[in-house]
């Protein structure tokens, strides 16, 4: 079983964004909320006493030392003994550079599912404080449930947002966070509100006007989008989503892209598929 056991490496939106300020120290001071998506990659990791960590298939242009799957593993065999290895099937679904969390849930997903197969059985805790120095967004991934974020992404608190379904769609650009977090024109003073007010208003992305202006393609797909349903920019971009009540609704937009779009539909999960499939690995009937 462990070694044909699929491992979810998921999806997520940030369902909005808000820009409050921009610290001396350059960090920017924000409000979002997370939600994780049931599409992602796919993860099948098959532990050996090699000491080694390798990865397949080798991801074009990305030595495996950058591999964000590679540095959780090599992070993770710090508590453990040497001789602990691993071999890692990647299956990647998801678009890179597309601001939907590729990279972080991979290695979250590396480092949840090693801490069980290696039998290290460090708390959330401590592997969400392992993923922070691999990224700022691990940590979410590795707890596992959707969360607000404010500050500069350090507080985090569990929520449960609606659980809709959305369409997810990549115009065909990469963007460069610290480019838009840079950009002059970036709204910087969106006043901080309280939780339960922000879950009772509409949903805003404070960097979509400056990814808009720098990225026709996002600004056309987007104003697309608009037609059928309530649309928006997930994090930096380039993804946006649109979200619908149903999936049939969302299904009937999707058929309308061209075919030359990268695009899905997926339903939002407060629990993320990680976490289900964890308590299933565990499962005593397993």
């Amino acid at each position: 079983m462990t070694q044909a056991f699929i491992w979810p490496s998921p999806a997520k939106l940030n369902l909005f964004l808000y820009i409050n300020n921009q610290r001396a120290d350059g960090y920017h001071e924000l409000q979002t909320l997370f939600q994780f998506v049931n599409f992602g990659d796919e993860l099948v990791i098959t532990p050996n006493q090699s000491g080694k960590i390798t990865i397949s298939p080798q991801i074009e242009g990305l030595a495996l030392e950058d591999n964000l799957i590679w540095k959780a593993a090599m992070s993770l065999k710090a508590h453990t003994t040497p001789e602990q290895g691993a071999h890692i099937e990647l299956t990647k679904k998801l678009p890179m550079g597309g601001g939907i969390g590729g990279g972080s849930s991979n290695a979250a997903t590396a480092l949840v599912a090693l801490n069980t197969l290696w039998s290290v059985n460090l708390s959330d805790d401590l592997l969400a404080d392992i993923g922070l120095k691999l990224g700022a967004d691990v940590p979410v991934f590795v707890r596992g449930h959707a969360a607000f974020a404010e500050g500069v992404g350090e507080k985090i608190v569990a929520v449960e947002p609606q659980e809709k379904w959305y369409l997810v769609v990549r115009p065909d650009v990469s963007i460069a966070t610290v480019d838009i977090f840079r950009h002059p024109d970036l709204t910087r003073n969106t006043p901080k509100r309280p939780l339960d007010k922000l879950l009772k208003s509409q949903y805003e992305n404070d960097c979509e006007k400056i990814v808009r202006l720098l990225y026709p393609e996002v600004d056309n797909q987007l104003s697309w989008l608009l037609q059928y349903a309530p649309s928006r920019l997930t994090g930096t971009g380039s993804c946006i989503f649109a979200e619908f009540d149903d999936e049939q609704s969302a299904q009937k937009v999707l058929t309308k892209l061209p075919a030359n779009v990268t695009a899905f539909v997926a339903q939002g999960r407060n629990i993320s598929p990680l976490k289900e499939a964890l308590a299933t690995f565990n499962s005593p009937t397993n």
